[in-house]
């Protein structure tokens, strides 16, 4: 099964942009799965839903970052990324990787997961 490694986390001025990176291993994404995602959870709050990509291109994204954020891939280096714009404190939050074979944004749909990567957005 594929593994994920997220990385790219970080300490970011509000405002300012960050990119997450997710390294897959064990095969490509149209290989392995069908498709990736990214989660988060601030302290205290539920694990949500933030961004998904289709291995054929679809996305799906999170009402509170759409226009913000954009999740895109490099199927060459079986890489997913997070492209994090505009950034606000509320989007503080341990940010997960996770693979699925179906284009949902619940997590108990997703059966492989990162160790996740923390994301600070200071006032």
């Amino acid at each position: 099964q594929v593994q994920l490694v997220e990385s790219g986390g970080g300490l970011v001025q509000a405002g300012g942009s960050l990119r997450l990176s997710c390294a897959a291993s064990g095969g490509t994404f149209s290989t392995y799965t069908f498709v990736m995602a990214w989660f988060r959870q601030a302290p205290g709050k539920e694990r949500e839903f933030v961004a998904a990509v289709r291995w054929s291109g679809s996305t799906l994204y999170a009402d509170a970052v759409k226009g913000r954020f954009t999740i895109s891939t490099d199927n060459a280096k079986n890489t997913v990324y997070l492209q994090m714009n505009s950034l606000k404190p509320e989007d503080t939050a341990v940010y997960y990787c996770a693979a699925a074979k179906s284009f949902v944004t619940t997590e108990n749909a997703y059966k492989n997961w990162g160790q996740g990567t923390q994301v600070t957005v200071s006032s």
